[in-house]
């Protein structure tokens, strides 16, 4: 017969105390939001079953939630989103939810014309994955249909929004490249794109700015036209930078070949770090130094929170931040 599971046990697997364990699948005070999510997740894989006190059970609904995204962000099968997608699809399977992706046309978006899952109303809320127009967003409000923000946030204070710690990670990011003694430092991304890239650009910038050093503007570069399509390649400015901070792992790629292209050593030349520690930090020659994204926390937060809002209970809304950590490879050379 199979040993029941036990708090204990997995408090040992997470190295963390049993008390911690029993107030978060207890909801109580005490256990950060990001800790609660792992220790609830940690519990379903373990198969350890738990009931929340205070509350009657009831029989489960199950809910069709869609998860709308612009075509821009799709182009690339094994893009940072496509990982993030299967993440939710699982996450709901495992309460016996069910996902519908519908991907968004640039067209569409800007004639303001709803997804055919909100027109047919064959979804009970909306995880809006990716940032779209606040015209278009302004649009899909107008149907009370309920609906929160995955990797963006805008001025919907009432809208539940989950984010990576994007100022933080790009603020460490380029502490990194100033403490192996990078001065001139560059950052590729189109600051105006999305709430994410320009996070990510204020904590590169942060940075600079505590450590004295000055910021060029030859050195902001664009890596997306106004349709969001990246650029294969870049207009390096004449004076280049030692080093440059990417806004995601896809463009320092990119950019990684690009200087290449241009007979440029990297890290030796230039040095060059991304951020989301997905695949291409690891296709990437040299494998990219960059800031690991915790797509699983993500995932699971954004399922929980499209739940809340759909049945009301628990429901504050806000801004939610998943934390992440430092990855250090070969793209960045120290300087003497």
């Amino acid at each position: 017969m199979a040993k029941q599971v036990t708090m204990k046990d997995i408090a040992k697997s997470l190295n963390i105390s049993t008390v911690s364990v029993s107030k978060a699948l207890s909801d109580k005070d005490g256990v950060s939001m990001e800790v609660r999510e792992k220790i609830k997740r940690r519990a379903e894989e373990m198969g350890y079953h738990y009931s929340q006190p205070g509350r009657v059970t009831e029989p489960r609904r199950s809910y069709n939630i869609g998860i709308l995204i612009a075509r821009r962000f799709v182009e690339d099968e094994s893009a940072f989103y496509s990982k993030l997608y299967n993440n939710m699809i699982i996450k709901l399977s495992h309460q016996n939810h069910y996902g519908i992706m519908e991907i968004l046309s640039k067209r569409n978006e800007t004639a303001g014309v709803l997804p055919n899952m909100m027109i047919n109303k064959k979804v009970d809320a909306i995880i809006i994955l990716g940032q779209l127009r606040k015209e278009y967003i302004e649009k899909i409000r107008q149907t009370e249909i309920p609906f929160i923000f995955l990797d963006f946030y805008d001025e919907h204070t009432t809208v539940d929004s989950i984010v990576s710690d994007n100022v933080y990670g790009s603020y460490l990011l380029t502490n990194y490249l100033v403490g192996t003694g990078h001065k001139k430092i560059g950052f590729i991304g189109d600051r105006f794109a999305t709430s994410s890239i320009l996070d990510r650009y204020l904590g590169y910038y942060k940075s600079l700015l505590q450590h004295g050093i000055e910021q060029r503007e030859d050195w902001i570069i664009r890596d997306r036209d106004e349709n969001g399509q990246l650029y294969s390649d870049f207009d390096f400015p004449e004076e280049m930078p030692e080093a440059f901070v990417c806004n995601c792992d896809e463009v320092a790629y990119i950019v990684v070949e690009a200087l290449k292209k241009k007979g440029y050593e990297v890290p030796k030349d230039i040095s060059v770090v991304g951020y989301d520690d997905y695949i291409y930090a690891t296709i990437c020659n040299p494998q990219l130094t960059t800031f690991a994204v915790d797509l699983e926390v993500m995932a699971s937060m954004a399922v929980e929170s499209v739940l809340r809002s759909i049945t009301g209970k628990d429901n504050s809304p806000g801004r939610k931040v998943i934390s992440g950590h430092l990855v250090i490879r070969n793209s960045v050379m120290e300087r003497k």
